[in-house]
């Protein structure tokens, strides 16, 4: 089973405001569709920004006179422009956190957690717009069993890809943590371990137990092919 890519998972009908939308639309829009964001585009659908629920809040809690008092920081004057701003130009946050479809739901949540955002715009290989993904969407695939993520370790990594007999590595799975211990044959092939297992869904991280007969680390390249199958698949990770 190959890891489920953002393009199967993300919403392609996606709601978005321009430059220009006046801060009542952007409450507007955020009421109407039931949504906690979107993106903001500019005239040839290319993501400039995002507008949250956060962004429109702090119009809320506007305070003139405490803004001139304490535009010190970057940080303080972005939240005071913020807050007297009455369109989606001055309310986005910017640059924008984008992802594209053929990313792997793995690597999307992992960009969410890193810059702390609730959803990503989608966009193709030339930055337009082409649909976006929530924490919503991916949390679906680590609805997966901890047995059904064993098995396929098992089964993609161990044997199809290492071609490992059965059981040479002890594969242990607790809410999503794979535990993976035991001994490979050369070094090289512990990386293709973790790094595989970590990209299949419902995978939340991976504890490595692993130790090497071999230390093929410093192999010429005509020795390393043959080597076989770590070669290629390091390249990759």
């Amino acid at each position: 089973m190959k890891p489920t890519k953002v393009g199967a998972v993300m919403v392609s009908d996606v709601v978005t405001a321009g430059n220009s939308t006046p801060f009542k639309e952007l409450v507007r829009l955020l009421e109407e569709h039931r949504i906690s964001g979107l993106p903001v585009v500019d005239e040839d659908g290319k993501v400039i920004g995002v507008v949250s629920e956060t962004d429109l809040m702090l119009h809320q809690t506007r305070d003139p006179e405490h803004d001139r008092r304490h535009l010190t920081g970057h940080g303080t004057r972005r939240e005071a422009v913020k807050s007297s701003a009455s369109t989606a130009h001055g309310v986005m946050s910017t640059p924008a956190v984008t992802i594209r479809s053929d990313a792997t739901v793995t690597e999307a949540a992992r960009l969410m957690a890193g810059h702390r955002v609730e959803r990503l715009p989608v966009v193709d290989e030339q930055d337009q717009l082409v649909g976006i993904v929530t924490r919503g969407d991916l949390l679906q695939v680590f609805l997966r069993s901890d047995d059904e993520i064993v098995r396929e370790v098992r089964q993609e990594v161990l044997g199809n890809t290492l071609w490992l007999a059965p059981y040479t590595v002890e594969v242990t799975a607790h809410n999503g943590v794979v535990t993976l211990t035991g001994q490979l044959e050369r070094r090289s092939e512990i990386p293709v371990a973790v790094g595989m297992t970590r990209r299949l869904d419902g995978v939340v991280d991976v504890v490595d137990h692993l130790s090497y007969r071999i230390d093929d680390k410093h192999l010429r390249p005509t020795e390393q092919k043959l080597h076989g199958v770590a070669d290629g698949w390091l390249h990759r990770l």
